[in-house]
């Protein structure tokens, strides 16, 4: 079955820190880009970080930059997201994507595959 499957979600203080993961299964992996998006009530889904297909090479978010790291393990179909210093602002559904074209930037309709996302909550 061809799926993309997020995990590590909580609810972390302002501050603190989380590792997001996201198993894929069903694919060739190593040759997907994957990105990460996150969708907070009531706004967009928003790009935030991306990985290329050997993870060689990242894109993120101005917002994001020196707080979230992106990286992968292609033997074991993952890509991990680590996020420091979370903000209240930060609260939001954190999706995966992957695109099969190797796109890993901010274009929603690069990536043909979606994972159901993972909820991270930032209280203040």
């Amino acid at each position: 079955q061809v799926q993309l499957v997020e995990s590590g979600g909580g609810l972390v203080q302002a501050g603190g820190f989380l590792r997001l993961s996201c198993a894929a299964s069903g694919i060739t992996f190593s040759s997907y880009g994957v990105g990460w998006f996150r969708q907070a009530p009531g706004k967009e889904r928003d790009f935030v970080v991306g990985i290329s297909r050997s993870g060689g090479s990242t894109l993120s978010a101005d917002s994001v930059k020196g707080r979230f790291t992106i990286s992968r393990d292609n033997t074991k179909n993952t890509v991990y997201l680590q996020i420091n210093s979370l903000k209240p602002e930060g609260t939001a559904l954190y999706y995966c994507a992957a695109a099969r074209n190797g796109a890993y930037g901010y274009r929603a309709y690069d990536y043909g595959l979606w994972g159901q996302g993972t909820q991270v909550t930032v209280s203040s």
